[in-house]
């Protein structure tokens, strides 16, 4: 069995940092595995550990920049790594997630997985639709926003708990192949071990162009653009009490009162 899991390097910000043009000045910026992401590492490792004869593959787009992050999954347990970066996606710029799910499934396409692991969102863009249309061009079956996972691969089913609004939960069973969108909480991502770290340095991370998974630049047409980059004012309204309990109760009395909180 082979399981294909989409990861990617993602920004954390400082709490106080400056805005260089379209961007975030470095100094304010380290980068990180996205967080939904490590869960459905995590979850495809699991899997990995209770069978026999599982292949966990990572699938990035990204420049050679974000290899030190990408290993980051390697060190947790996959097994190799694939990055997919050209100049023609340089040129575009800010890939909305018709254009990386295309590019995903070109990936997909090579590697012929019976599972896709992807995170239900990351934590830069936040579009949170890049999963569920990349199966849409695998044609797939899917589940997103999965937050319990039970795999049978005798019967080649995937029963799983899906997160919808309002706090309800859907217990559906997915037939495999599909792609599933995993959600933050679904389990406890492991710290990678020293022993990790050292065996993820030797493990493969193959590097594609465009062409090498069969695509060209025609095909890489975000239509998103980035035009501007600031930070938004914070409005807020605050009463502090000062003072002995006795008097802050009265206080915070009154000022219900004249919100109409109390009678």
């Amino acid at each position: 069995m082979k399981i294909l899991v989409t990861v990617k390097e993602v920004a954390a910000v400082d709490d106080e940092f400056e805005i260089d043009g379209l961007a975030i000045d470095d100094r304010y910026v380290t980068a990180d595995l996205n967080e939904w992401d490590e869960y459905a590492v995590e979850a495809a490792v699991q899997i990995k550990e209770a069978h026999d004869d599982v292949e966990v593959v990572t699938a990035t787009i990204g420049p050679s920049e974000t290899d030190e992050t990408i290993r980051q999954a390697l060190a947790k347990g996959a097994d190799r790594a694939i990055r997919v970066w050209d100049d023609a996606l340089d040129d575009a710029g800010l890939l909305d997630p018709e254009t990386k799910a295309h590019v995903l499934a070109a990936v997909a396409a090579e590697e012929d997985p019976d599972l896709v692991l992807t995170g239900v969102q990351s934590a830069d863009d936040g579009f949170g639709a890049t999963g569920v249309t990349l199966a849409d061009k695998l044609d797939m079956e899917w589940g997103a926003v999965v937050n319990d996972l039970d795999l049978d691969l005798e019967a080649g089913v995937a029963s799983v708990h899906r997160e919808l609004e309002g706090g309800v939960e859907e217990l559906t069973d997915i037939e495999i192949p599909a792609v599933l969108t995993i959600q933050t909480g679904i389990n406890d991502p492991r710290y990678a071990s020293l022993r990790g770290i050292r065996q993820a340095q030797s493990k493969e991370l193959a590097e594609y162009s465009l062409a090498d998974i069969g695509l060209d630049a025609a095909e890489i047409e975000s239509p998103l653009e980035q035009t501007s980059l600031y930070e938004p004012e914070t409005e807020g309204e605050a009463t502090v009490f000062e003072g002995s309990p006795e008097e802050t109760a009265t206080e915070l009395a009154e000022l219900l009162a004249e919100k109409g909180v109390t009678s």
